[in-house]
């Protein structure tokens, strides 16, 4: 590999690395009005590695997610 392709390997990590501007998703997320809930959904199933020990964070979420209008957004329909 020349040093010129490794300077753009480099250049392209870094650009990676030190991205602040929101993605798509993020954005996305941010949109429900749901982030917050969202990321706390997800940092305990990061630490438990098990939906059912996030029950609380699950039903936080859910209650943002009907507060937002998003059940009319998405279509969602109440699970029986």
């Amino acid at each position: 590999m020349s040093g010129t392709e490794k300077d753009k390997q480099a250049d392209a990590k870094v650009e990676v690395e030190g991205d602040d501007e929101p993605d798509e998703w993020d954005k996305r997320i941010f949109s429900t009005g749901c982030s917050d809930e969202n990321a706390s959904l997800n940092n305990c199933f990061f630490e438990k590695k098990d939906w059912r020990a996030c029950k609380g964070e699950m039903e936080a979420f859910k209650q943002c997610w009907k507060r937002s209008g998003n059940d009319e957004r998405t279509e969602s329909k109440e699970a029986s």
